[in-house]
């Protein structure tokens, strides 16, 4: 296509003024990978915030309601899981009771921990997952399996897999956007495109008076323009002469025109000025305040209203995280730093009317044990068997909960959703058979859920 006729048709779907539709398609036809698709069947969401709590959220201490195993406090159970037996440093495995209580919250009942009372006035718009399980013990494996369906090779992140579905509503600003004060397990893998193009890779955003780095021109617009343009048809003319398909330098191409966009287009979209004292307060903000989990939130809720399809917010404030070994305690101060921003989010976006076509992920990478080597052991371990996660807005069943653990949180018995599953699920609200959301490389077509995965049609409105 030609240069001047892709900018024009790049404008008019920014200000969607003419015709969007046709303009839409006709960039899909350019080969521009950040091209406006539409997804292959209706669609109940068009955008996604990914809320990660990292290192292990307790599901027995927050949404997995047990009254048994605070009956059963104390009580040995090694005897009764045999499977145990193979877990290194449990010679004895006693329960361990929630430190917290569990009550009953709006018109659905459903109940959720003390430790969360925002969050659980707000399970009315929520699908709630009790019997989600997973595939690794270990963080780092967890994590990469939680973001990118393998849990052991480097693969596209989840975020990449919706950009390169669907491309990005707004060019001034990146498709796929992860907002995070430091890296979690796995590093920038949790965000790496792997072997989709390079286009389709999430930018980070370090929260913080400045969250995108050399983001202010060094030069007046103008010039900058010119300089572009001439940098651009120096590329093509490369492209061209090495066949006309280097993904990289593809990538690469597209990188500066996102880049010069977000010149103006980022400075705007991190400027709570505008933000009323009340929208500050919802979400635990101080005017002028630029960090913590509530900013976080606040800042995801702007990228998604100017077209930003996939912004994912990981948990790795100045708290810790959520790998309680020691103490089960810490989770007091890491939950009070999410439940308000969380539940702020959940309602703004409700009240402008967002709700209904954004979906809202809140997941861990695996729960934490309902035992312990000793009964009166102050933490948790690891716990890949069951934990919780849960869905909102976008196309969920709101005030619902689907399956169930066992009486004491230890494995997912009543409809158990795998990651795979939780993928495919999501896929499925934004439009996509998640079989056939696929890429070839190096000789096979590849997806999210790999061979795997199922609908979970239980928690779909």
């Amino acid at each position: 296509m030609n240069p001047h006729r892709r900018t024009f048709l790049q404008s008019a779907v920014t200000s969607t003024a003419l015709f969007p539709g046709i303009v839409r398609q006709l960039l899909a036809d350019s080969g521009d990978p950040l091209a406006p698709k539409a997804s292959p069947f209706p669609a109940r969401a068009k955008n996604i915030i990914f809320l990660f709590m990292t290192g292990g959220v307790s599901h027995v201490d927050t949404f997995d309601f047990k009254p048994s195993l605070t009956r059963d406090h104390g009580r040995e159970i090694k005897a009764d899981h045999p499977e145990i037996k193979d877990r290194p440093g449990y010679e004895r495995i006693f329960l361990k009771r929630p430190q917290w209580e569990f009550q009953p919250h709006g018109q659905c009942g459903t109940e959720v921990s003390s430790l969360f009372p925002h969050v659980g006035g707000c399970v009315d718009d929520i699908a709630l997952i009790r019997s989600m399980h997973t595939s690794h013990s270990n963080h780092y494996n967890a994590t990469l399996g939680m973001h990118t369906g393998s849990f052991a090779f480097a693969r596209p992140s989840i975020g990449s897999w919706v950009s390169y579905g669907l491309g990005t509503l707004n060019r001034n600003l990146p498709g796929f956007v992860v907002i995070a004060p430091r890296q979690t397990y796995a590093g920038t893998q949790v965000y790496a495109n792997d072997f989709l193009p390079g286009a389709h890779q999430g930018t980070l955003v370090v929260p913080g008076d400045r969250p995108v780095a050399n983001v202010t021109p060094r030069v007046p617009l103008d010039r900058q323009s010119l300089e572009l343009a001439a940098l651009r048809g120096i590329n093509e003319s490369h492209l061209v002469s090495r066949g006309g398909n280097d993904p990289l330098l593809e990538g690469r191409l597209r990188t500066f025109e996102t880049a010069f966009g977000m010149q103006m287009a980022v400075p705007e979209a991190f400027d709570f000025k505008q933000e009323t004292d009340s929208t500050l307060e919802s979400y635990a903000l101080k005017r002028g305040q630029t960090t913590g989990f509530g900013w976080q939130c606040l800042a995801a809720r702007r990228l998604v209203e100017r077209g930003v399809r996939f912004v994912e917010l990981i948990d790795t404030g100045s708290a810790g995280n959520w790998d309680a070994h020691g103490d089960m305690m810490t989770h007091v101060g890491l939950a009070k730093n999410v439940d308000q921003p969380i539940a702020a989010l959940l309602k703004d976006l409700k009240q402008r009317g967002m709700l209904d076509d954004t979906l809202v992920v809140w997941t861990s990478e695996f729960g934490r044990t309902p035992f312990n080597n000793q009964a009166d052991a102050k933490g948790r371990e690891h716990h890949n068997w069951a934990f919780s996660s849960w869905l909102a807005g976008g196309g969920a069943k709101g005030g619902i909960v689907h399956g169930a653990t066992d009486e004491h949180g230890l494995r997912a018995v009543e409809q158990p959703v795998h990651v795979h599953d939780f993928h495919a699920t999501i896929l499925h609200l934004m439009g996509f058979d998640h079989e056939r959301l696929t890429y070839r490389h190096a000789g096979r077509d590849y997806r999210l859920t790999d061979v795997e995965g199922h609908v979970v049609k239980g928690v779909l409105a």
